[in-house]
């Protein structure tokens, strides 16, 4: 009788052995968990010497500057990346999750919100080419802009956009599960446009505008923006000053580079043109454009453009004041869909 309980004992021992051991050859889940959890840096601009946050005039604004703070994206994407096969995809709440990041050996991760619009992924597939562009966008008056960016796509402003990076996951582990805390950072700047009138601004009906030269797409990995330029288009709201946009954009091209700031980073070679166009109430259109090469050298990304002076003179919104022959008619804004083959 002793020797039968000695042998139940045995017995019982290796059948709790089995089912909490696992043998490699027969195992098929082999867990290594990383614990993601996500902080979000939630900044409308960077500070190059400006302070607005320590200098914000909420009465000349109407609003404070953390009203401008971006929102907590809706969802992520996480990218696992492999020396030899193609990235995994992973989704994700706001907060994080629990991740199967797999077999041993170096793995990189690259996270983006996923809840965009306007934004458009690029060769995802290759850690350093993964890029974000903004959707394209036509205007028909922009006859002025075209001439002096006759390369550059007209665009949408992108959405607000997020992006982390971690170059190599900890040693994980068998079965075993370690944090990881993961900062996303904007991808995407807020620029606060102000057009301010000098006379005239009750004879504004309409109103919309551009921001000419900022970068194209910005690269996920690093935050670096793209050397090609681009034209953003936006509507404006008619305010008792003037006229007033929030633009979102990736930045000027180039950002961060060495050369940045510098006095040779000049105007000819580094444009940045504003431009406001304004239907009357009689229906007539007129155009402005500005260069504000010297308040973009000092605000990369966002902060505060300031045009003051313009003047509606009251002649210029009679009824009876007759055809303008070198006004365009408003017309609308025309999203263009992208080429097949053009971003993938």
């Amino acid at each position: 009788m002793k020797l039968y309980h000695l042998l139940i004992t045995a017995v019982s021992i290796a059948a709790v052995s089995s089912l909490t051991a696992c043998r490699k050859d027969l195992c098929f889940n082999h867990f290594r968990t990383a614990a993601v959890s996500l902080d979000w840096e939630q900044e409308w601009e960077r500070d190059y010497g400006m302070a607005h946050a320590d200098n914000w005039d909420a009465a000349l604004h109407g609003f404070g500057y953390h009203e401008l703070r971006p929102d907590v994206a809706e969802g992520v994407t996480m990218l696992t990346y492999t020396s030899d096969i193609s990235p995994r995809e992973t989704f994700m709440s706001p907060t994080g999750a629990d991740v199967n990041v797999g077999e041993p050996g170096d793995h990189s991760l690259l996270f983006y919100n996923n809840d965009t619009e306007y934004i458009v992924f690029s060769d995802v597939a290759s850690l350093p080419d993964a890029r974000a562009y903004t959707t394209p966008r036509s205007r028909s008056t922009m006859s002025y802009l075209s001439a002096l960016y006759p390369n550059a796509r007209s665009t949408n402003p992108p959405d607000v956009l997020y992006a982390a990076y971690v170059d190599k996951v900890p040693e994980i582990d068998l079965h075993g599960s370690k944090p990881l805390p993961v900062k996303m950072q904007p991808l995407v700047y807020t620029y606060v446009v102000r057009y301010e009138f000098e006379h005239g601004i009750e004879h504004v009906a309409l109103a919309r505008g551009a921001l000419s030269g900022m970068a194209e797409s910005v690269y996920l990995r690093n935050g670096v923006t793209s050397e090609e330029p681009t034209i953003i288009l936006y509507d404006c709201d008619v305010k008792s000053y003037g006229c007033e946009a929030h633009v979102r954009s990736f930045g000027v091209p180039g950002f961060p580079d060495e050369y940045y700031g510098r006095s040779a980073m000049s105007r000819a070679d580094r444009p940045y043109t504003l431009n406001l166009e304004v239907r009357l109430t009689n229906g007539k259109i007129y155009e402005f454009n500005y260069d504000v090469a010297d308040q973009i050298a000092k605000q990369p990304r966002g902060g505060v453009i300031r045009i003051t002076g313009i003047r509606i003179e009251d002649e210029q919104n009679l009824a009876d004041a007759g055809f303008i022959v070198d006004v365009s008619d408003w017309g609308e804004y025309v999203d263009i869909d992208l080429p097949v083959g053009v971003l993938k």
